[in-house]
């Protein structure tokens, strides 16, 4: 009796940790920001040479073409700055650093992380800069990469991706896609098959003693 009662504990426990993996795997699945120039809530006064954000992985742009990366920096009436080109590396995404009259900024970023998944935030940062720095006149849609503009206003931010895209939308960063839950849900067969496997030769051999 003892060695079934240590055998179903064991069975137990297993199921139990395959469960929690369940629950902990998707948090791993998309990358997330580490670093940032500008940082968040943060005051600039001289003008960087770049605006960027790094993230924990390497960031997944299959194409070589720049689809699906974008930062967009705007001002608090809406007037757009830079020149809407952007350069990936490794785990970072940037682009040339231009900048009007002080006041409030946003810096909208979307990426594309190593699992796939489009992910995107903003940036709040205010600039207050010195006399000798230069200034850039605002432009009144988002520029394009070698000119023109976007037709779209603004890459989706995490509170307003649209029905149905793989942005991540939830403040941890979990996001359970299909795949992930496919994976994990075949590790929990597996755990379940070996524990009753497990229990059924403890009873027999029990029976047969």
């Amino acid at each position: 009796m003892r060695r079934v009662i240590r055998v179903g504990a064991a069975f137990s426990a297993a199921t139990i940790a395959a469960l929690v993996l369940l629950v902990a795997a998707p948090a791993y699945a998309h990358n997330y920001l580490v670093d940032s120039t500008p940082t968040e809530g943060e005051t600039l006064t001289v003008m960087p040479d770049e605006f960027s954000v790094t993230t924990n992985d390497t960031l997944l742009d299959l194409a070589g073409d720049g689809g699906g990366f974008a930062i967009q920096i705007l001002d608090s009436n809406g007037g757009y700055y830079g020149d809407g080109c952007v350069s990936i590396r490794d785990e970072s995404l940037s682009t040339m650093a231009a900048l009007g009259d002080a006041g409030d900024y946003r810096m909208l970023w979307q990426l594309v992380s190593a699992d796939g998944h489009t992910i995107s935030d903003e940036i709040n940062f205010t600039w207050q800069p010195d006399a000798d720095q230069v200034l850039s006149e605002a432009m009144d849609a988002p520029p394009a990469c070698g000119g023109g503009s976007l037709e779209e206003s603004t890459p989706p931010t995490a509170s307003e991706a649209p029905e149905g895209s793989d942005t991540d939308t939830s403040e941890s960063g979990v996001n359970v896609d299909a795949e992930t839950a496919v994976v994990v849900g075949g590790a929990i067969a597996l755990v379940l098959i070996a524990g009753v496997a497990i229990f059924l030769i403890s009873v027999k051999r029990k029976n047969e003693s």
